[in-house]
């Protein structure tokens, strides 16, 4: 070979290498992975099949349960929409979320977003539906990112949103192309109440079928209303099916990270917004082909704040300084299914002021304060207000529990009835510590704080949450909880049997 002949072969392997090296530079950033996050409004985790449940139809879920992996224990913080939500989006403990700790807040400029991160990294980012609310906030977007909702269908109940969350999202992939990854919210709004009455009998659902809970008298009437609940988690599961063959029909779902969750359980009285198993333990479901094992279900411990730097990793990036939650990528691809990370064991919760209706003299919307630490045996929780009514005063109508025919039947309870002991389950006041042994009484109902043998494990329980309570800087548990009660609150009062609203107070215009 002569010198012009080495020259020449010598610019051709550096094309050639040049150009493969582009190529693969081109493939890796078409490789960075989809995120797509679908979230029910106010769905229990036993009302997914994966979980156990009988009655309830759900089989887009189901299935990517049975090829993705399903979370045993997973939480969220604080068991409302506004600060669970807000908990997702920051990747911080509720308590540490200064006035969007509570329900409907104004949400401080001050924390960062992870959709908005990852917008600002180059990729698309969109939600439909829910995203994080309800609330006020600053800027042009919601902290879940730009809105798509503007797609609508003709809902098959009362009740049901007549946003097209699929179609929405099917648009929002349709104006993004395919030259950027995505991260999409999906969040309906449904089983969030108000609920067509006896819209079960449509459905062709069975009064016989639905499952009552132990804290509820077993009748026609709180049997009924778990039923129209039923229909409108049914409504989600569908949304996500149908999510999932627009991905499908793109060729983008074997590069998508599908993760399904609620914000906190189903809304009935003793449930929603409160410190109880079915209230904070939400569904959390993920599947990624050909990354995640099929068929795996882990016992660690993963809480909402842990939500945003694991997306933050799976895309690639650093978390941002300000979460403090834990990323559990190294959970979601581990071969193995019970307990991978032995560090999560337990998962601490709380709350301040949910839906208004507690004043003291001064008008001040008070705070229902708790602070409670979930292990694999034990739930221990410390009302710090006991005197306080927890689910808002009577003469308010008990207003921090959605309106519904349970709610109205357990209300008109006489005081004389027998089945009074299921009004006090969810309205009455609560002593400052409660304690339930979760693997054998998982709906809550015995609480063994009364029991001198057990004064040893409330204590430590205790002295291990507030330990971990203060290095994350609680107010409530270094003595400034009052703060709490004095963030204004920027809701409407609400008629979740009409669906009507009721008035503003303390909102902008």
């Amino acid at each position: 070979m002569n010198f012009h002949d080495f020259i020449k072969n010598s610019f051709l392997l550096t094309v050639i290498l040049s150009t493969g090296m582009f190529t693969e530079a081109q493939s890796q950033k078409k490789q960075k992975p989809n995120i797509l996050f679908c979230i029910a409004d106010d769905a229990s985790a036993k009302s997914f099949g994966t979980y156990g449940d009988t009655f309830i139809n759900t089989p887009a879920i189901d299935k990517l349960a049975k090829d993705g992996l399903t979370f045993e224990n997973a939480y969220n913080c604080n068991p409302k929409c506004a600060p669970a939500r807000a908990c997702i989006v920051t990747g911080k403990y509720s308590w540490q979320l200064k006035a969007a700790t509570n329900h409907w807040p104004k949400f401080p400029s001050e924390f960062k977003f992870y959709p908005h991160l990852l917008m600002e990294k180059g990729y698309n980012v969109g939600f439909t539906g829910k995203g994080w609310g309800p609330g006020s906030y600053e800027g042009k977007y919601n902290p879940a990112g730009p809105e798509y909702s503007d797609i609508k269908n003709k809902p098959p109940h009362k009740g049901i949103s007549n946003v097209d969350y699929a179609a929405n999202f099917e648009k929002f992939l349709s104006d993004k192309g395919n030259d950027k990854p995505f991260c999409f919210w999906l969040g309906t709004k449904e089983p969030h109440r108000f609920y067509e009455l006896d819209s079960w009998k449509k459905e062709g659902k069975r009064l016989k079928d639905a499952l009552v809970p132990p804290f509820y008298p077993d009748n026609d009437v709180v049997r009924g209303d778990i039923l129209d609940y039923a229909v409108e988690v049914e409504w989600f599961d569908a949304h996500v099916g149908k999510a999932i063959k627009s991905l499908e029909k793109r060729g983008l779902l074997e590069n998508t990270l599908v993760v399904i969750s609620s914000d906190h359980g189903m809304p009935f009285p003793r449930v929603k917004g409160q410190i109880y198993e079915e209230g904070f333990h939400v569904p959390l479901i993920a599947y990624w082909k050909g990354k995640i094992i099929k068929g795996r279900r882990v016992e660690d411990f993963v809480s909402f704040p842990d939500i945003a730097p694991t997306f933050m990793e799976i895309a690639g990036f650093k978390p941002d300084e300000q979460m403090t939650g834990k990323s559990f990528v190294d959970v979601l691809l581990s071969k193995k299914s019970g307990q991978i990370d032995p560090t999560r064991d337990h998962t601490l919760l709380g709350k301040e002021r949910h839906d208004i209706g507690r004043s003291n003299e001064d008008g001040t919307d008070l705070s229902y304060p708790v602070r409670a630490i979930r292990t694999k045996t034990y739930l221990y929780a410390h009302n710090i207000q006991p005197e306080r009514w927890p689910v808002g005063n009577p003469e308010y109508g008990f207003r921090n529990v959605d309106g519904s025919p349970t709610k109205t039947f357990l209300m008109n309870i006489d005081p004389y009835d027998n089945d009074y002991r299921f009004f006090e389950m969810s309205f009455a006041k609560r002593p400052e510590e409660e304690l339930y042994n979760i693997q054998k009484d998982p709906h809550c109902m015995v609480n063994l704080a009364t029991l001198p043998a057990y004064r040893n494990t409330c204590k430590e329980l205790r002295d291990q949450m507030e330990k971990e309570l203060i290095a994350q800087g609680d107010p409530r548990t270094l003595g400034k909880g009052e703060v709490f009660d004095h963030y204004k609150y920027y809701g409407k009062q609400f008629n979740y049997d009409t669906g009507e609203s009721m008035g503003v107070k303390g909102a902008k215009h």
